[in-house]
This record gives C-alpha cells, structure tokens and sequence, in this order.
C-alpha cells in the first residue's frame, strides 16, 4: 500500500511538472497595447496606433462610435503582430438607453488593416472590410435572423474568400460561441482572446464584478490556422438604433515555447534597433540646438555638462552645519525670549514684596486681643508662604534653564569642532563665536539674576497670652455636665409617664 501511494505521489508530482513546464512563456508587447490615462498625446494621436471614422480617442480610453445611427468607426495597430502564439485582452463597455442595441464590436487579427482612406461603404462587417484574412471576435447585440440569440459572442476565421452572412448572424461561418449580454454592465466586459499551438480560447468577463480574473470560458476550437503575423484592430457599426461603444485598454502578450532555446537578437533586427536609436538620438541633439537658439542666455547651462546639478561632499556638510546653525538661533531666541518672561516676573514680585512693611504692621509687646481684627495693611502668614513658594519655583526654573543654555553651548562647541575639520570657511566661524557670545552672555545673565539678593521677610510673631482661660474652662465643662444630667431625668419622667397608658 506505501509502495502504491509513493507510485501515485510521484506520479502526479511529473504531470504537475510537465503542465508548468508547457506553459508558455509571456512578453508583453507594448506597442501592441494602450491603457489611460493619458492615452492621447498632444496632437491627437494615440502612441503605435491610428483610429479613423467616427472613432474618438480620450484620456481613459477610445469611443469606437458614439450612440447615434449609422455611425462606423475602428482603431488598428500601425505595427503587426509576429508571433506563432499571442493573447488579447480588451476592456470593453457597450451602453445604450434601448432595450436592444445595434450593431456590435470586432476584434480583430488579419493579415491586412483599414486605413483612413477605405470607402465607407466597403466597412460592411461592424465597421470593417468583409473578405478578411485572420480572425474576427464579434460582439452582436442585434438579432438579425429573428431566433432571439442575441446579444452573442462568436468568433470567425476566413481565409480571404467568405463573405459575413449578416442575415443569419454568421450561425453557418463561426467556430463557436456564447450567449452573453455585454450590454449596460456596472463594470467593464472583458474578452481574453487566446491562440497557441493551433488552439482558439475565447474567456468573458461579464461585468457583474470588479474582479480582473472572474473569466468563463466562451469557445474553445483545435485545428485554427492563423497568419503568421497581422494587425490588431478593433471596430464597431451602429444601424437603425445606437449604442456608445467604447474600448478602456487592450493588452496583448506574445507566447512562447519555453522548451526552445533563446535566440539571439538577428543581425538585422540588431542594425534596426541601432537605426531607431541614432533616429531618436538626432531628433533630440536637434530639439536641443533649437532650445539653444530660442534661449541664447541659457546657452552656456547646457555645456557646463551634468556636474553643476549635483552637490559635492564639502558642499553637503557645509549645508548641514548651516542647518544645524538655523536650529540653534532659532532655539536661542526661544530661550531668551522664555529668560525675559522670568526675570520680569521675578522683578514684579521682588517690587512687591519691597513695597510691604516689615512685620505685621503691630508694634512688639502688644499682644492682640481675642477676637481683634488685624491691622490694615499686614501681611498675612499664607501670602508669605506663597511668595516664598513661587521663589522657589523660579529659582529651580532658573538653574534648569542655565542647564539646558550649558548643553547648547557644548553642542555648538561639537559643531565647531566638526566645521574646522571639514574646512569650513571664515564666515562659518564668526557665525559660530558670534552664537558662542550670545550662549555667554544669557549665562552671565542667569548667574547675576541667581545672585540677586532677595527681599527679607519676617514671620508674624505669636501671641504670648492664651484664648481661653482655666475658669472659662471649667466652667463651661461644669454647664456641660448639668445640662447632660437634667437631659437624661427629663427622658426618664416622659417614658414613666407613657408606661401609665399600657
């Protein structure tokens, strides 16, 4: 039994690897694609692409045809597709106020491309030429045969020869399809054409999602023969009724054998890239001389070369020590500023306390009588202690400040140090003794304002006669005690006088 599960293990671990090893490999083949924003450029245009008729190119994407009747339009790679295997995906939205739309939307791949110069007349299949060679992914949203199997997605492949049969809605010509409606969704349809190996593969997005990879598989055909390279096109025809038919991006993606060895890059191809890059190179060097004719006073910004735009080591530190400096003066202003607030307030109190009389105000040996008020204009026992408390309080303040004013000194000095090492200049170091005076001259402020003599108090002196005497004494307690008594013989006549009545 181990044996035959170890068998079945392996086994499936070698499918495993040949399925991942079959995958093709994908590149993506950018001037095959567009995508906004920004799709359009300044003069209209649409980067390796060319759209014509009733199309219209935005930022977000490209309007095939706008909903109003008869209207044919459609947009084509300028560049062909040449590879064996490839995948399209296009983001499409088809809306429309009717019920029923008209006509459809084609993807296209053939050997040949519209160009602007088509008769319009020609554009007979959903805004393109009938008899095309390659493949054609159409999206009908009309029933032209009256079976009502529409809107449906199919695909076609002609040779050059077959003529589209729109009365029957091409049900005789095409290799598969679906029944999808693709009209009106809150987000945009996505169809994922896919060909490898001879293998058609046709996925729908349905539009109900915001999910990128929610795709159902639409058709699925063996035994394809496509050209070996064509053009890339997508359009779309109205009729008798309309809708706006717009495409947001199409990507597509070259596939590959990933068993084959990589090739190097041909002679040819080689001579063709460096052909395009000596192209760009002279039509830059061109927009540069026509910059230095229209701006002759920025001729000489354009031959220092690129060393002017960057900072040297000196330069750099040189640009912190100033910025270390700007911190600093900013912080000492702070603190000078914070040192005055101090000292005015110190001075206030220091007024204050100077302008009271010393004592209470009451000449020595007249005790004051009980019941007394003082005398005007006495300082009492509470104020002194809460002058003498926010002393204190300023006093600590004070050495903290100096603390902190020593600490940006030592770190100026460190700065110093750092600038003469890294060749600062002389006005680096006049900036820095003249911050150094300022440091010194706000601790020889604290030190004289710590030293500043302080105003001398006097406590209130204490009464040396008592407030109640021995014989008040006693004989309020002599009160006390008679009225306990004569309270407890008046409860007990009340409650023998209450037992009668039981």
């Amino acid at each position: 039994m181990a044996n035959l599960l170890s068998l079945c293990l392996v086994f499936l671990i070698n499918v495993s690897l040949f399925v991942s090893a079959q995958a093709p490999k994908r590149r993506f083949e950018y001037k095959l694609s567009f995508k906004g924003p920004h799709l359009v450029q300044r003069d209209n245009s649409v980067p390796f692409w060319e759209y014509f008729g009733d199309a219209l190119a935005g930022d977000e994407g490209i309007r095939i045809t706008p909903s109003l009747r008869s209207k044919k339009g459609s947009v084509w790679s300028k560049n062909k597709l040449e590879a064996k295997g490839w995948e399209i995906e296009a983001g499409i939205r088809i809306t429309g106020r009717g019920r029923v739309g008209a006509d459809g939307l084609a993807i296209w791949f053939t050997e040949g491309r519209a160009s602007q110069t088509d008769n319009p007349a020609d554009l007979v299949v959903f805004g393109a030429a009938d008899r095309w060679k390659g493949l054609g992914v159409f999206l009908d949203s009309f029933d032209n045969d009256g079976q009502h199997n529409n809107p449906y997605i199919m695909a076609v492949v002609n040779d050059g020869t077959l003529a589209y049969d729109h009365q029957n809605d091409g049900s005789t010509q095409h290799i598969g399809g679906c029944l999808r409606d693709f009209r009106n969704k809150p987000f945009p349809v996505r169809v994922k054409i896919e060909y490898y190996n001879q293998v058609l593969t046709v996925k729908v997005h349905n539009g109900l999602t915001n999910n990128p990879n929610d795709f159902e598989i639409c058709l699925s055909a063996s035994n394809v023969v496509l050209p070996a390279s064509g053009y890339i096109g997508i359009s779309a025809a109205t009729g008798g009724l309309a809708d706006d038919h717009d495409v947001l991006y199409l990507l597509t993606h070259s596939l590959h054998d990933p068993t084959a060895e990589s090739t190097q890059v041909s002679e040819e191809e080689r001579q063709k890239f460096e052909k395009e890059f000596e192209q760009y190179q002279e039509e830059l060097d061109r927009a540069k001389q026509d910059y230095r004719k229209e701006h002759p006073d920025q001729k000489d910004e354009y031959q220092d070369g690129d060393e002017q735009w960057y900072q040297s080591q000196n330069d750099k530190e040189l640009r912190q020590i100033f910025d270390g400096q700007n911190v600093i003066h900013v912080i000492l202003k702070d603190l000078n500023r914070k040192l005055d607030e101090l000292m005015g307030r110190q001075e206030i109190v220091i007024s204050r306390i100077n302008s009271l009389p010393v004592g209470q105000g009451q000449p020595q040996g007249q005790p004051q009588q009980l019941g007394q008020q003082p005398v005007a204009g006495s300082i009492q026992r509470h104020e002194v202690d809460r002058v003498l408390g926010n002393q204190n309080s300023l006093l600590q303040q004070l050495g903290e400040l100096k603390l902190v004013i020593g600490d940006v000194q030592h770190k100026i000095n460190t700065i110093q140090s750092k600038g003469t090492g890294s060749a600062a200049g002389v006005s680096d170091q006049m900036a820095l003794h003249e911050i150094k005076d300022r440091v010194n001259t706000v601790g020889n402020d604290v030190k004289s304002l710590l030293s500043k003599p302080q105003a001398n108090l006097q406590c209130p002196p204490s009464s040396s006669e008592s407030c109640l005497s021995a014989t008040v004494f006693f004989i309020g307690l002599v009160a006390q005690f008679v009225l306990t008594i004569g309270y407890f013989v008046y409860r007990s006549n009340k409650e023998a006088q209450a037992k009668k009545f039981y």
